[in-house]
């Protein structure tokens, strides 16, 4: 399949986990794709082994090096916004560090990497902005998870605001909201724990399925709405969660 054929992708977060195999995803249906990372080992090991992809280490948190970064581009047809950081604590164990660094990750980041696209997308009155949130967020709660759930409801604040705003230039915004996904983060986390089999249980047991779900199954709901398939579909929080929040 080609579903992405002839489009310009950039995925944030790319260097592993979610974000890396969706900018897999998009390389094998076609597009052409602008991996991003904070992490620029990560980044050069993916291009090792897919030299297709076009890398580049970008702190997405940083307004004049994503302002410059885009406008190095022809154009743009797809963005992926994934880069985001896990702050665990309740709100009073919530420090200002924490807090801070879960605004800025979680949502500054957004915020410019959707205001520079806006500016690709706009003369071409065409654009698919896939914001990744969470089940934890406006959606639902989990323990220790303050910061977190705060930035990832906003999240889908803003993706249905630009969703409302741009519709008339044909410019769609949806965010995918998972629950537990076997990353490499979630698997150092957990992993970190004091009993991580007792851990890995608990996680697995959140969901009716079973089980955490698969950076590729996330992947795959990113190509669909970054394809033409979704055109008639913005402003939407997919909800891919093993039936956690049921």
């Amino acid at each position: 399949m080609a579903r992405l054929m002839g489009k310009t992708c950039v995925v944030t977060g790319a260097a592993a986990g979610i974000g890396r195999e969706t900018a897999l995803a998009f390389l094998r249906e076609g597009a052409s794709v602008q991996a991003l990372d904070h992490d620029a080992r990560g980044l050069a090991q993916l291009q090792e082994q897919h030299p297709q992809l076009q890398v580049k280490a970008l702190d997405v948190t940083d307004a004049t090096a994503v302002t410059a970064f885009h406008a190095g581009l022809e154009r743009l047809d797809v963005q992926v916004n994934c880069a985001g950081m896990v702050a665990t604590g309740n709100l009073s164990a919530c420090s200002m560090d924490d807090w801070r660094r879960s605004l800025d990750i979680n949502m500054t980041s957004v915020y410019l990497m959707m205001g520079a696209a806006l500016d690709l997308m706009l003369p071409l009155k065409s654009g698919s902005i896939v914001n990744i949130a969470s089940v934890i967020s406006s959606i639902g709660a989990a323990p220790d998870r303050f910061a977190y759930g705060a930035t990832k409801a906003a999240v889908i604040g803003m993706t249905k605001s630009v969703a409302r705003d741009y519709a008339h230039a044909n410019i769609r915004c949806n965010a995918i909201c998972p629950s537990a996904v076997e990353t490499p983060s979630m698997t150092a986390r957990i992993e970190a724990m004091a009993d991580s089999e007792a851990a890995r249980r608990a996680f697995n047991a959140r969901q009716p399925l079973g089980r955490m779900g698969r950076p590729e199954e996330i992947a795959e709901l990113a190509v669909y709405l970054a394809s033409d398939l979704s055109g008639f579909m913005t402003g939407s929080q997919l909800v891919i969660d093993g039936g956690a929040k049921l």
